[in-house]
């Protein structure tokens, strides 16, 4: 347990100084907002593009992995909706948040911190992997959902090309796919363009956990712990189990992927979930959600890391 607490212990003492510093008003919501911009457009993308050409295209994609974590995630997102719709009898906007919040992970944020601290330099492989599937597939999904009832019978073709558009401008797809290319054609970075994105790729961890903490700043759960108790249980339980089970039984692939894959499952939804909540009258719900799972997820990831040894 001491080795695990290593591990997880330095990882949620800075989430907590992010929020002791942003509740004391050292640092303003939009200071840590701009911190949290500067790591999603430069910092994570400098990491994952960094981690993807020092590797050859074999090792960089993993399809078993790939089907895995994206059918994992699917069936999260499909048994989410399923218990909102059916048994709390919500509409489906708030369905498709029930299920956006189990099945779309933290992975950059929180779940490479941890996961890099085990793998090294492979954590940025199974990221991109990760990331991959969460902004290429899994979150598309949700915001055509979403969208649905907004499309002013434009029909489905304005939604696609609306949620494409969304993801061709994203840094972190631009890295990944850039990347991907970049290890099958072989090329390699000048020494002076590297040692730029080292630099950069060293400053997302220690950020990443700071702003995540002052985001949970203000944010409350009171009166409505029994609504956000199956999407809080739904992310940090049965995500994770279902992508163990598929990669154990199904897709098998080595174990150090199994274990990144488990550990990114483990992580608290994303931190946009309040957002994504406010813009449909819901900031209340996933805000209370978001603050719950990330305080939960010491005891998830504790946990995991304890059953995989």
């Amino acid at each position: 347990m001491l080795a695990i607490a290593s591990i997880t212990g330095p990882i949620f003492i800075l989430i907590a100084l992010g929020y002791w510093v942003s509740w004391r008003q050292w640092f303003a919501q939009a200071s840590v907002r701009a911190l949290g911009q500067f790591v999603i457009t430069f910092a994570l993308p400098a990491m994952i593009f960094r981690a993807l050409t020092r590797q050859s295209f074999a090792e960089v994609v993993d399809l078993h992995y790939l089907l895995a974590y994206g059918l994992g995630s699917l069936l999260a997102l499909g048994l989410g909706m399923l218990f909102a719709r059916v048994v709390a009898g919500h509409d489906l906007r708030l369905s498709t948040l029930f299920g956006l919040g189990m099945s779309m992970s933290n992975s950059g944020f929180i779940g490479f911190p941890i996961v890099s601290q085990l793998l090294g330099a492979k954590a940025g492989i199974a990221l991109a992997m990760t990331m991959l599937v969460e902004n290429a597939l899994v979150f598309p999904l949700g915001l055509i959902l979403l969208e649905s009832h907004a499309a002013n019978g434009k029909g489905w073709v304005y939604l696609l090309r609306q949620v494409a558009g969304r993801l061709l401008r994203s840094p972190l797809v631009i890295a990944i796919s850039t990347g991907v290319l970049c290890s099958l054609a072989g090329l390699q970075l000048p020494g002076v363009l590297s040692k730029v994105l080292e630099l950069l790729a060293q400053a997302s961890v220690a950020l990443s956990l700071f702003v995540i903490g002052g985001s949970l700043v203000g944010l409350k759960t009171r009166g409505i712990v029994r609504r956000i108790s199956p999407i809080v249980l739904g992310k940090l339980l049965i995500h994770p189990l279902l992508i163990f089970l598929l990669l154990h039984f199904l897709l098998p692939v080595p174990a150090w992927l199994q274990v990144a894959a488990v550990l990114f499952a483990c992580a608290p939804m994303m931190s946009i979930y309040p957002i994504l909540g406010q813009k449909y009258g819901h900031e209340g719900l996933c805000a209370a959600t978001l603050l719950a799972a990330t305080v939960a997820s010491f005891f998830s990831i504790s946990g995991m890391l304890w059953l995989q040894g």
